[in-house]
């Protein structure tokens, strides 16, 4: 809560790859700003220079990196951008748009790589000190249509982007179980719909936060 009594408000967008969280994200950001709120914009990892590096990392080393090597990453990566973007952001009463956020870690490390979703959960909330987001829009899409679109794209494979279908099997599977336990917070979307039909869907979810 900042001094004049504005809160912040943090949106995360979560699905797998393909989903169409960054249009998405940023149709919400259009709709924010245009309605006087002050927007961050970011996306984990990434969303720092710090952030940046373990992006390479994590997504584009041409050699192997151990599951829970890669947890620890994810985990680091955010610690240093919940401390550094996201809560000095919402202190100034800011809404801060989020790709990606804990969620994306317990679907897949937790489930696509099997490491346990309790524990992969519990690393994440001590690395940000237990912060989770107002809300998180889980854009569901199957991953044989995900893979579709990704070819359609004609870009290269990330490392977490070329796993077989088995594993992105398990990180939906798991997105959809985190969504049922927490349905407070999620707002699960069939992202196959228009974008436009998203974006509304998205836009009557959060409107009365932002009053």
């Amino acid at each position: 809560m900042t001094a004049e009594g504005t809160r912040g408000l943090f949106i995360t967008f979560e699905g797998g790859d393909g989903a169409g969280k960054t249009t998405q994200a940023a149709l919400l950001e259009k709709w924010l700003t245009d309605a006087g709120r002050r927007v961050v914009r970011t996306r984990e990892p990434g969303g720092t220079e710090v952030g940046t590096l373990v992006r390479d990392i994590v997504l584009h080393h041409r050699g192997e990196v151990a599951p829970r090597a890669e947890a620890l990453l994810y985990a680091a990566d955010r610690a240093h951008h919940v401390e550094t973007v996201v809560r000095p952001a919402l202190d100034r009463g800011e809404v801060v748009i989020q790709d990606r956020y804990l969620d994306s870690s317990v679907a897949y490390q937790g489930a696509g790589r099997v490491l346990g979703t309790d524990e992969v959960r519990q690393l994440s909330l001590w690395a940000t000190e237990g912060l989770l987001p107002d809300v998180t829009v889980l854009l569901d899409l199957d991953p044989s249509v995900a893979r579709g679109r990704l070819d359609a794209d004609d870009k290269p494979f990330d490392r977490l982007e070329a796993e077989r279908e088995s594993f992105h099997v398990r990180v939906r599977e798991e997105f959809l179980a985190l969504a049922a336990a927490e349905p407070e917070r999620f707002l699960v979307l069939d992202a196959t719909l228009p974008p436009a039909r998203l974006a509304a869907a998205v836009q009557e979810r959060v409107a009365p936060l932002v009053r």
